[in-house]
């Protein structure tokens, strides 16, 4: 199942007992997918997500006593997934119930009806069950809604910025599309609508996720150190090998002398190990310090010799 499936099945599932979060969650859904184009009069709401089509066939059946009609689309050959088609067929009531909703003429306006924080999720949740969709976030973080119209767009923008989050806007294909990309500000919108089991699996992804690009960076950065540590201690010891076989290594101080044979003896040792074969024992710094003499030595004398 795709996790957007999975988000809209479990938000759909969300029915709050007051008929003002129903009412503002049938907006929502209605506002982002209002389908008036079939050819006939009525009410009509269109998806391919059951569990949308249920939530407002049972919220129609709720808020009004209107008569909700619910058919079937059975999905082709090509096109595995069956459309849901729930209409309201002109009736008795049905102007009086848009305007109680918000969508007739000389209806109260979207402020109002959401002014109430529970509204206001409730209105969220039932745009994204319409016209929402969300990334695997195994792959990626990226949470969109379709809008039909600048206003609505604007409306949602307006919406989720109660909850601090940061919504835009782009148009593709023709449609304005409210989208939300960091995945901090998804995991704020899963919580606002009440998909909470949702919310814990993208975070456990991200967890994961940031562990294993935490480990990967970590072997990186051991790795590049490591290929240092071989290519400074491949050039010390050719170094220290032209020194004994010029000058001499019994020719070098003493402090000298014994780190050039340590490394010749142990050359893939770090430069702490080998401050440990010497005696007295010597820090990083110290062994560091005389084999860089030791490379400025070798340097010279091949200034001196012509080489």
């Amino acid at each position: 199942m795709y996790f957007s499936t999975r988000v809209k099945n479990e938000a759909a599932r969300v029915m709050k007992e007051k008929w003002c979060c129903q009412r503002a969650e049938l907006l929502g859904l209605l506002s982002v997918n209002t389908a008036g184009e079939h050819g006939s009069p009525g009410l009509f709401f269109t998806t391919e997500n059951a569990a949308a089509a249920r939530k407002v066939f049972s919220l129609f059946k709720k808020g009004s006593p209107l008569k909700p009609e619910v058919k079937v689309k059975k999905g082709s050959r090509f096109r595995r997934a069956n459309t849901y088609l729930v209409r309201l067929s002109p009736q008795p009531g049905l102007d009086g119930f848009l305007r109680e909703l918000g969508l007739g003429e000389g209806s109260l306006p979207l402020s109002q009806i959401i002014a109430q924080g529970c509204c206001r999720r409730a209105y969220l949740r039932g745009a994204f069950l319409a016209g929402g969709s969300i990334s695997n976030p195994a792959r990626g973080y990226h949470l969109e809604i379709v809008a039909p119209n600048r206003e609505t767009a604007a409306d949602l923008v307006a919406v989720m910025a109660h909850y601090d989050l940061r919504a835009k806007v782009i148009e593709r294909k023709g449609k304005l599309v409210v989208y939300l990309k960091e995945a901090e500000q998804i995991v704020g919108f899963l919580n606002v609508i009440g998909a909470h089991r949702a919310l814990l699996k993208l975070e456990n992804i991200r967890v994961y996720k940031d562990v294993r690009n935490n480990i990967n960076r970590l072997v990186n950065c051991e790795t590049a150190n490591l290929d240092k540590t071989v290519e400074a201690s491949l050039r010390q010891v050719k170094k220290i090998r032209y020194l004994q076989d010029t000058l001499g290594l019994s020719a070098l101080p003493v402090g000298l002398r014994e780190v050039a044979r340590a490394r010749l003896q142990h050359p893939h040792m770090s430069l702490r190990e080998l401050g440990q074969q010497l005696t007295p024992k010597l820090g990083k710094s110290g062994v560091n310090h005389r084999l860089r003499r030791l490379e400025v030595l070798a340097d010279g004398l091949r200034d001196e010799n012509g080489e």
